[in-house]
């Protein structure tokens, strides 16, 4: 979704929720002593190395390469340059994709019934997804339809897994921060800030691939049970 306008004085669906929700994952992430958080008061922004293994990474990108198709946005048709990598879902009933997705859910303490379906990107050489949210904008047509499949995305867990050669990094660009990619390394947000108000702080972007090419995956999850 692309960044919307925003004001504070936006009374967010899910609010209560959404506050529960980071208040748990930040008491479960602060405790951890390999758990870095970035320096920002702005926006909740962590990092784990080596969350997933070498080995670990290998067979999530041979199962993203199986599924890849050219990646949607909820708004923003793919010719448009927004968004121009390809993604997909490696299949969740794989009990090694159920593994992942178990050990992000116990990371972050967050009810596994919130959690939207792992999703795998590949970027290639000049691919990228421009800046935007995970949360939902509220005046936005696909909002009235999200909200009633589990509301407002509460937490987003992305995994870098492999190294890229050069370019993919994820900016965070309203803080002025820059992530390169390294493989096994787990970043996690929180798309609200301490209120349960979405948080504008947290526009990303996945810049361009120069050289090589850039795997993820990505769990969001939801302030109630995904429909």
């Amino acid at each position: 979704m692309q960044a919307a306008s925003y004001t504070t004085s936006f009374a967010s669906p899910d609010q209560t929720r959404l506050a529960k929700i980071g208040r748990k994952a930040r008491e479960r992430l602060t405790a951890i002593p390999e758990c870095y958080k970035l320096p920002t008061d702005k926006a909740e922004i962590y990092a784990i190395g080596d969350f997933l293994s070498g080995e670990e990474c290998g067979r999530l990108i041979a199962m993203i390469d199986a599924v890849a198709k050219p990646s949607r946005a909820f708004d923003v048709d793919y010719a448009t340059g927004y968004r121009t990598s390809y993604s997909g879902d490696p299949d969740p009933h794989d009990p090694f994709v159920k593994r992942i997705q178990r050990r992000i859910d116990d990371l972050l303490g967050i009810d596994p019934r919130n959690g939207e379906t792992v999703q795998g990107q590949r970027y290639l050489p000049g691919q990228q997804f421009q800046a935007h949210t995970d949360w939902f904008p509220p005046n936005t047509p696909y909002w009235e339809q999200e909200k009633d499949r589990g509301g407002q995305r509460a937490y987003t867990a992305m995994i870098f897994l492999n190294d890229v050669e050069e370019g993919g990094q994820t900016n965070f660009t309203e803080l002025g921060m820059s992530i390169e990619p390294k493989r096994g390394v787990l970043l996690a947000w929180n798309n609200a800030d301490e209120r349960g108000v979405p948080n504008p702080w947290t526009v990303h972007a996945g810049m361009p691939v120069v050289k090589g090419q850039k795997y993820i995956v990505t769990k969001w999850y939801r302030a109630r049970r995904w429909i």
